[in-house]
């Protein structure tokens, strides 16, 4: 279970993430399957990791965003 996977399970699941990220389940999905958050985390455009953090805080099962960022960074790719 990679780091994305682990916080969206800890905000409730892909479909209460979707909702906390007020994108699609369909967008999370892919977050799981790259185990990795958008680009746009990582530029300031959004901020996912913040959202999760705060579900997974009122299901009682928190984490820090920061850790999150730093373990679903996307990878630079080899081209």
């Amino acid at each position: 279970m990679n780091a994305v996977h682990t916080a969206i399970e800890s905000a409730g699941g892909p479909i209460a993430a979707a909702a906390a990220c007020r994108v699609s389940r369909q967008s999370v999905d892919k977050w799981i399957a790259k185990g990795c958050l958008p680009r746009t985390e990582y530029t300031g455009e959004t901020s996912y990791a913040k959202a999760l953090a705060e579900v997974a805080q009122g299901n009682g099962k928190p984490f820090d965003p920061e850790w999150l960022l730093s373990h679903a960074s996307p990878k630079k790719s080899a081209a």
